[in-house]
């Protein structure tokens, strides 16, 4: 796999290619995140790892492509990209919405039988089988922007911009109505194992919340909580990444 793959694909920036690098991390972002959201994991992790940041369609540089409102729809189209990257072991990192689509990339990748997938870290993501009882997709525009500045990870003058508000609310009300009606059945499970990642103040996704991954998986189950909220990643960074590095493989 060459570097240009990467530019030819739009699924994944890859700010930092690594043809030598023993492994490979897949970044899964958040709900109206983007992949330059992860460009200081990509640079941390570059001497490790080759690192794939995701980019759902409707944002940045795939801002004319119709948005994907589902978690499902997202990971069957993310396990087809991912065909052509498991030359090297792979780790899939999730945070928030991005647990959930890489929880499904991971099934999909066992149901058609894909080898490479090393470990599954999910991070600020409730277990997939607990209620989602939040309706925040069906907010007004004015509303939903106040929410995921609230959250945090988001800087509150950009959302002041209408210019800017135009850009980001497609994405965001489908990334919110995809993990707000995603559905999974309670024995659900993936065979890799799987490390959860949660902020101790995280109101969306309680340490507790988060635990309860263990019923997802076969291969094991860990749970690290750090200081801080639900974007507790942004202060965390090179925690997370000496933890990610220790897993991976090659």
């Amino acid at each position: 796999m060459t570097s240009s793959a990467a530019v030819d694909n739009p699924w994944f920036r890859r700010f930092n290619p690594s043809d030598s690098a023993p492994a490979r991390v897949v970044i899964f972002p958040h709900a109206g995140g983007s992949a330059s959201y992860y460009l200081e994991y990509a640079n941390a992790l570059a001497p490790y790892a080759d690192v794939l940041a995701v980019q759902y369609p409707g944002r940045q540089n795939r801002f004319t492509e119709p948005t994907i409102s589902s978690v499902e729809g997202l990971a069957e189209e993310l396990c087809r990209e991912l065909r052509g990257w498991t030359d090297r072991p792979l780790v899939f990192f999730g945070h928030s919405m991005g647990a959930a689509v890489a929880f499904e990339t991971a099934r999909r990748f066992e149901r058609d039988g894909l080898e490479g997938l090393g470990r599954l870290f999910v991070s600020a993501g409730r277990a997939p089988s607990l209620p989602r009882d939040s309706e925040v997709h069906k907010l007004s525009d004015d509303r939903l922007l106040a929410e995921i500045v609230k959250l945090g990870g988001t800087d509150e003058r950009v959302v002041e911009i209408p210019a800017l508000q135009e850009l980001i609310l497609p994405a965001l009300r489908a990334d919110y109505t995809a993990i707000e009606t995603y559905r999974c059945a309670p024995d659900a499970t993936v065979s890799v194992p799987v490390t959860g990642l949660a902020g101790e103040s995280d109101p969306n996704a309680t340490a507790e919340q988060v635990a309860q991954w263990e019923r997802h998986t076969t291969g094991g189950f860990d749970l690290r909580v750090f200081p801080g909220g639900h974007f507790y990643l942004a202060d965390r960074t090179d925690e997370v990444v000496r933890l990610l590095t220790a897993h991976l493989g090659g």
